[in-house]
This record gives C-alpha cells, sequence and structure tokens, in this order.
C-alpha cells in the first residue's frame, strides 16, 4: 500500500491516516478500507489513488471493490442507510456494525460517530472476529477526533489529491 501524502494536515489528520493505514498493514486479510461521512462522502481511504486511471492500468488485480475507493465509500454508505432504516423500523436501536459474508471477501461496516462509517473490504479468507475487533480498536481510537472541522479537512485534502492526479 501506498500511504497517502499527510504534508501540511493538521496533526488529528496525520494520525487518523496513520491508524487507517496501520489498521490495513497489520490486519491479515484486509484489501480496503474507506471513512464515510453521514452524508455518503469519502473522507479517507486505504488507497486514494486507486481512481487514478493510470495506476488502475498498470495493476494486475485491484484489491478493493471495482478497484476504486468512491465504489467502496458508495457501498459502505448504502449498507449503512439500509441498516439504519431497518433498526429505526425494528425499533431495535442504534446499528452498531453489519457484516457480510460472501463467497469470495467479506465486507464489515462500522459506525465511527454521528454517522459517519468504517467500512472495510476482506478477502474471503480473513478471520472476520479479528477484522471486527480491529475495526472496534479504530473506531474507539478515531471517534473521538473526528470532528466537523476534521471532516472538512480530510474531505478537502482528498478532494485536492483527485484533483492532482486526475492532470
Amino acid at each position: 500500500m501506498t500511504a497517502p501524502s499527510t504534508f501540511g494536515l493538521s496533526s488529528e489528520a496525520r494520525n487518523l491516516h496513520w491508524l487507517l493505514t496501520n489498521l490495513v498493514e497489520e490486519v491479515p486479510g484486509i484489501q480496503s478500507v474507506a471513512v464515510v461521512s453521514s452524508d455518503g462522502l469519502l473522507l479517507l481511504s486505504s488507497d486514494p489513488g486507486r481512481n487514478d486511471a493510470a495506476r488502475q492500468s498498470m495493476e494486475a488485480k485491484p484489491t478493493g471493490p471495482r478497484g476504486s475507493a468512491a465504489d467502496l465509500a458508495t457501498i459502505v454508505s448504502g449498507i449503512g442507510s439500509l441498516t439504519i432504516g431497518a433498526a429505526k423500523l425494528m425499533e431495535f436501536g442504534g446499528v452498531k456494525h453489519t457484516m457480510v459474508a460472501m463467497d469470495e471477501g467479506s465486507l464489515f461496516v462500522m459506525s465511527i460517530s454521528d454517522g459517519s462509517l468504517l467500512g472495510v473490504h476482506g478477502s474471503a479468507d480473513c478471520d472476520m472476529n479479528v477484522v471486527a475487533y480491529h475495526m472496534a480498536l479504530f473506531v474507539g481510537r478515531a471517534g473521538h477526533v473526528l470532528t466537523p472541522e476534521l471532516r472538512t479537512e480530510l474531505r478537502k485534502s482528498l478532494e485536492s489529491e483527485t484533483a492532482g492526479s486526475s492532470r
């Protein structure tokens, strides 16, 4: 994984980038990670460069859904909305996490704070308990720092990175 540039970011944003990088590198079977705001916008990704067409053409096989961090963010946002709606309809309280096991991989979605979500795409052989445990650690460490100001900073950073890679 190539770590995104954290030059010029606040210490909180750099720490969040570090936590995300550490999650991907330390937990076997994690292929991609996305942090999504409550309104569905990608805030942080394990591989924001995946939106770069030149890099996609050089990769033998993308490791995330359709090879795009934005695709993972869209999926995470949709699953988050669906499960929140179901919980409200069933009057079971808030959604803590959702796990989807598929033949060729797994998808994990966990609430961070005020509607923000952590989404993880795991390989078919990942240990779901280990992934969920490390996601909970990430949420515990990141939840209190993910303020509206930090979300704005992360979004702007991601937008400028995307604009720079499309040139």
